[in-house]
């Protein structure tokens, strides 16, 4: 790996701990700041969906406006934020067959979801972690599918750097300049 690889791939490795940190102030900090998490006298008000589709339907079903941009929302967001777990999984491991990255893609949502369940941080639901898989897939079949295209992994790596280096900045103003309120 000659000098302009190893800045590429360490380029690559900070974008995505900025993503990940951006996902764990989206998923788990943008309701209940970090210092009130543990707080014992904070009001605990929890909300689990364990019955799949449920959440989906509703949206879907949904008569009034704001809960049809709402559940617009809901809905693309759990699937756009899942897109680049699955592209830098499969970027960063050899093992780039899809069952096991989207296995992983699974257990990572699971947790998170698992995590908003007990420390009451948000909606656990079961539909968030199909809407999550479905966009960790997407991410994984947009690698394969930019593998294909452009035959050779050296190739995709410079695309998905320069992809990178175009979303870093709107990752930084998110994750720093923005109260994600959401």
């Amino acid at each position: 790996m000659n000098k302009q690889e190893r800045i590429g791939t360490v380029f690559l490795y900070g974008v995505f701990i900025f993503y990940i940190l951006f996902l764990i102030k989206l998923l788990l900090l943008s309701r209940v700041p970090l210092f009130e998490v543990f707080n014992s006298q904070r009001t605990l008000h929890r909300s689990i969906n364990l019955i799949p589709f449920h959440s989906i339907s509703e949206y879907i079903s949904g008569s009034t406006i704001n809960l049809r941009r709402f559940a617009f929302s809901n809905l693309v967001g759990n699937i756009i934020i899942f897109i680049p777990l699955g592209i830098y999984l499969t970027l960063f491991k050899k093992d780039k067959r899809i069952i096991p990255n989207l296995l992983f893609i699974f257990i990572v949502s699971l947790f998170v979801e698992v995590i908003q369940g007990l420390l009451a941080l948000g909606t656990a639901d079961i539909d968030d972690i199909i809407l999550n898989c479905l966009g960790g897939l997407v991410g994984i079949l947009g690698y394969k599918f930019l593998l294909l295209l452009l035959k050779g992994e050296k190739k995709v790596r410079v695309v998905i750097t320069i992809i990178s280096a175009i979303g870093l900045p709107v990752l930084l103003y998110l994750l720093f300049m923005v109260r994600l309120r959401l």
